[in-house]
């Protein structure tokens, strides 16, 4: 396998094309990455702005510039040395009119050629959650019309989308109506006559909200307009990938990236066919998230993951333990009535089986039913959901041959989770029975089980519970575990340990276009711990400045304390170091999307399904007041109070940047995180990064530092890939009062080493102008030198050498980070 030194992944679309791209690559270059590792490049909706809705697997997207401007793109990626990585998307495509397969299967049905692509339920017609409402209304309300096709098809239209009619309906449409176009029109408001019409199709349109319990087909995690698609059958495994295949024979790709693992039938046998395909020596990374204690599958043939548990990783670093408890507490008289982490985990959870999953768990009873015919399917449905709700991880992963010990170990603890909440432990019992049974008669049951627990996790934490549990929103990202307390430098040792030995060939990233925020906003809200009573007082003394603000509803304040308490987070972390009024405006735009989106993933006053349009509109009044011209003393007083948070941000966004590029893995740049990245969630963080802004920064020491920091590192890789590849991790011993302040550890390979030492929790000696530590203050701190390293050294950021031997933690740190090489 051939590993990059430093990914950058770059976000098409939303104006970047293949052409625009080119004029970004020096730049790209300059920094040191050897890969450009690309969002999805195939056909995908028009106006996707994202392009993992894809209609067309083997057609490179003409909005991008099409396969002429991405022979461009790849020779100039040749002329500089980079590589290429695309993002490619298995699990699933667009259930849209513009996928050809997709629409020959609703023409069709069961006999199209491509019935068999999709993972759909063919028990009965079709389902195309679509309508506003019920069919029977659209028709009454003449929002259903029918239209000629292309030769002698025929379609149904409601507003700008159209259903192909079957042929059989089609012969008996003409009998009624002769084709006459005022037959049809009068045809289209009968009721009768469409239902009837309707009845002869292979699909059949239903009202939206309707979709979370009747859907014939799967989905991805929620969004009905991306359909499953069943790659574990070799005729779609090859059909779906001929062309990014031909892309890696041909070597215009050195990597890929695999969207959404867990959502494949058989992720083992998917990847072990890729692999056979593609040859040992292409770079593979998955998108897999790692649970508590959860490893990346070694019998997998990839060389890991993207990299999201490298945030949770490093966050043991920067986040103060005490000063977190005391945070909560804080937060916890502020919202008095809230539960525990886990508490409020079930409760997100218990609404997802119950509600947005409902007919993923009926069919899960349904297939259980038959297999367990002597227990009620009530009690199956509830078994099932208490299951799901205890699911520690993403997913297991037993097939024919059955589970892994680490899935054993899983299954047993959900199983005694389960059976604490159960009103019948033995069925628990008996459906977990199923679960890890080889059995044939078994398979369809725990393969849509293990396709369900990913969308229940991720829809429940990542998109429910960080939007809900908002004592400290930096801790709330992806791989997060904000419910377990940071184990500080001894837990981050350990992780990277861990990784050494399981994946040291995977990503290590900061951010991504899924990540909740930018990088260096996550790293400014870690300081909030390091003085968190004064920062429960600034939020109090901000929330009486801005009382008059809060509106009063029949449902209670809006907003309410706990979207208060979270947005003045929020509006730390996506503050500028400096703003006019100008930037004032646009923050005042991009807080309020966010803030909207925040408190509809939140579902608790309102929802994306049920929206309270008086509830979301007091919100978005809130922000706009917040941030507006009139309310200028509390926008003064924040920005002063920010700044001592923004210092120290800016230096463990320093120190987090360091520990990616040396630490075992293989670093990944997102867009602009080069600069200084504090981006809110998407879509704000998948804005087009504006690369001539990139050299002048509204802190210009701090982003001169980082890109500093990012050439030197990642020169350094290039100079010694066998080093960082296949060397050592070893945490080294600081001795001396200040210890716990200071990160170190060291790679190590032979004779050839390299030592990295940070500083930690720096927030009430940091010197803002400098971001090194007080005169002074490490005093007698020392970092104790392994044999490895006895002789000379120099680093790399200030330029000093240092004699063999033990050296003062204040002689090395001049500079806000070191990075020490033999001199």
């Amino acid at each position: 396998m051939n590993p990059p030194v430093a990914t950058y992944r770059v976000q098409f679309r939303e104006g970047m094309t293949f052409d625009r791209a080119i004029e970004n690559l020096p730049h790209i270059k300059s920094l040191g990455i050897s890969h450009l590792y690309a969002s999805p490049i195939f056909t995908a909706t028009c106006g996707s702005t994202h392009g993992y809705d894809v209609t067309d697997m083997n057609e490179i997207d003409p909005s991008l510039g099409g396969r002429d401007g991405f022979n461009r793109f790849v020779k100039a990626l040749e002329a500089l040395e980079l590589g290429l990585i695309l993002d490619i998307v298995p699990n699933h495509m667009a259930a849209s009119q513009e996928n050809a397969w997709w629409w020959d299967v609703m023409e069709r049905g069961r006999e199209s050629a491509y019935a068999d692509y999709f993972d759909v339920d063919w028990s009965e017609r079709l389902t195309l959650p679509h309508l506003g409402k019920t069919f029977e209304e659209a028709v009454a309300e003449g929002e259903l019309t029918l239209e000629r096709g292309g030769q002698c098809a025929w379609e149904l239209c409601y507003y700008e989308a159209r259903y192909p009619l079957s042929v059989e309906s089609i012969r008996w449409l003409i009998d009624e109506t002769g084709g006459n176009p005022g037959a049809l029109s009068a045809f289209s408001q009968s009721r009768e006559k469409m239902a009837r019409l309707h009845e002869k199709q292979h699909w059949q349109l239903i009202h939206w909200k309707d979709a979370a319990e009747h859907l014939s087909y799967r989905r991805f995690f929620e969004v009905t307009g991306l359909v499953g698609l069943r790659v574990e059958d070799r005729r779609v495994f090859e059909d779906s990938h001929r062309l990014v295949l031909d892309l890696v024979k041909n070597g215009a790709v050195q990597g890929l990236r695999l969207d959404h693992i867990d959502g494949l039938a058989d992720p083992a046998g998917y990847l072990m066919r890729l692999r056979e395909r593609v040859g040992e020596e292409l770079f593979i990374v998955a998108e897999k998230i790692l649970g508590p204690r959860e490893v990346p599958i070694p019998e997998w043939p990839i060389a890991g993951t993207t990299g999201y548990e490298f945030i949770e990783a490093a966050s043991n670093l920067f986040i103060e333990a005490k000063g977190l408890q005391n945070l909560e507490a804080h937060y916890r008289k502020v919202l008095p009535s809230l539960g525990s982490f886990e508490e409020e985990l079930r409760q997100a959870k218990t609404r997802m089986v119950t509600r947005n999953f409902a007919g993923e768990v009926s069919r899960l009873a349904a297939i259980s039913s038959e297999l367990l015919p002597d227990i009620k399917r009530s009690e199956l449905s509830a078994a099932i959901r208490e299951i799901l709700i205890a699911f520690p991880v993403y997913r297991t992963y037993g097939t024919a041959n059955g589970l892994s010990e680490q899935d054993i170990v899983i299954l047993d603890d959900v199983a005694a989770v389960a059976r604490h909440h159960a009103e019948r432990p033995e069925v628990i019992d008996a459906v977990v029975g199923l679960l890890a049974s080889a059995l044939p008669k078994v398979t369809e049951f725990r393969t849509r089980f293990q396709q369900l627990t990913g969308p229940v996790m991720a829809k429940s934490m990542e998109d429910t519970l960080f939007y809900r549990y908002n004592c400290l929103i930096g801790a709330n990202e992806v791989g997060g575990e904000p419910g377990h307390p940071p184990g500080g430098v001894s837990a981050f040792h350990s992780a990277m340990l861990e990784r050494r030995r399981t994946q040291p060939l995977g990503l290590s990233g900061t951010s991504t276009h899924d990540t909740k925020r930018g990088e260096d906003a996550r790293a400014r809200l870690y300081a909030i711990t390091e003085d968190a009573d004064r920062w429960a007082g600034h939020v109090a003394r901000w929330r009486q400045m801005n009382a008059a603000l809060i509106e009063r509803l029949s449902s209670g304040p809006a907003p309410d304390p706990n979207t208060e308490w979270m947005l003045y987070q929020a509006l730390l972390g996506v503050l500028p170091g400096e703003v006019d009024a100008e930037e004032l405006r646009e923050l005042q735009e991009r807080f309020s999307a966010y803030a909207l989106k925040a408190v509809r993933e939140a579902k608790t006053r309102t929802d994306w399904a049920e929206a309270d349009k008086d509830y979301d509109a007091a919100v978005e009044r809130y922000v706009a007041a917040l941030l507006s011209p009139e309310n200028r003393d509390f926008v003064d007083d924040f920005i002063t109070t920010a700044q001592p948070y923004i210092a120290s941000g800016y230096l463990n966004s320093l120190a987090q940047t360091l520990i990616k590029i040396a630490a075992p893995g293989i670093p990944d740049f997102y867009q602009g995180t080069e600069g200084i990245d504090l981006s809110l969630v998407d879509p704000d963080n998948r804005r087009p990064v504006d690369y001539g802004k990139l050299a002048v920064s509204e802190r210009p020491d701090a982003q001169a530092l980082k890109q500093k920091l990012i050439t030197t590192g990642l020169r350094l890789r290039h100079q010694r890939q066998s080093l960082f590849l296949e060397g050592d991790y070893r945490p080294l011993k600081v001795e001396g009062a200040l210890a716990e302040h200071v990160v170190a550890f060291i790679r190590v390979k032979d004779n050839d080493f390299v030592i990295v030492l940070t500083p930690r929790l720096m927030f009430s000696e940091l010197q803002p102008q400098t971001l090194v530590a007080s005169p002074g203050f490490w005093g007698d701190t020392r970092l104790i030198m392994p044999e490895a390293s006895c002789g000379r050294k120099k680093d790399l950021m200030s330029g000093l050498e240092f004699a063999a031997g033990d050296l003062l933690v204040s002689d090395i740190l001049v500079q806000p980070v070191a990075l020490l090489v033999g001199a």
